[in-house]
């Protein structure tokens, strides 16, 4: 049997939508109006007038107090996507760093579970952690640039999902999951060679795989 190919999925900006949901809790928190606080924002939030401590009060407040992790939209496809990419036998590895906010683990974590099992995002493993090049991965697909610029410097591929503050950065890039999907099934082909594609990951019950039929 092949080695199982892995792929490590960011989360925020990859899968949720976070700079909206955030957005929208920011605003709601200031008084301002959302459209006020750009989409088209960068890493640091600099459009939205943050000074240097304003990001991490901003976002305690938002994942403890507006449990931010729970109701974030999913991007487009990607739940999709996930359970084709599950079912054709690819490890799916969720890789996320939500755990910076001090005092605010145990609410980050068991909202980002259940948002998961709500959504419907397939996963084998689910690993809490910014170090993401310590993570053994076959193909990475993340949003942030220094994540991408860590993960390629330790020698790993990987994805870049398109968003508005990782455009300077060249490389392999998907700018929605249909384009991520194309990619990482060519990876998975090439990695299993004559072995092809399976419908199943072993070991697992035919119930794990996502009934799209089913209401």
């Amino acid at each position: 049997m092949p080695a199982i190919f892995v792929l490590g999925v960011d989360l925020d900006g990859v899968c949720a939508e976070h700079t909206r949901g955030f957005r929208q809790i920011v605003a709601e928190r200031l008084g301002v109006p959302e459209e006020s606080l750009t989409l088209d924002r960068g890493w640091n939030f600099e459009e939205w007038g943050f000074g240097p401590d304003d990001f991490e009060d901003h976002h305690r407040y938002a994942v403890t107090e507006g449990r931010m992790f729970r109701d974030l939209e999913v991007i487009e496809g990607a739940a999709e996507a996930l359970w084709r990419l599950s079912d054709a036998g690819v490890w799916i590895r969720i890789i996320t760093h939500r755990l910076y906010v001090n005092w605010g683990h145990q609410v980050a974590a068991g909202d980002t579970v259940d948002w998961l099992d709500r959504v419907e995002i397939p996963y084998r493993d689910l690993c809490f952690l910014g170090a993401k090049p310590e993570v053994e991965a076959d193909l990475y697909i993340d949003d942030a640039p220094h994540n991408v610029e860590a993960l390629r410097a330790a020698g790993n591929e990987v994805i870049i999902f398109d968003q508005y503050y990782n455009r300077h950065l060249d490389g392999l890039r998907a700018t929605n999951w249909t384009e991520a999907e194309e990619i990482v099934l060519q990876r998975f082909t090439e990695h299993r060679g004559s072995h092809g594609v399976q419908t199943q990951l072993p070991g697992v019950a035919g119930t794990l795989s996502r009934r799209l039929d089913t209401p």
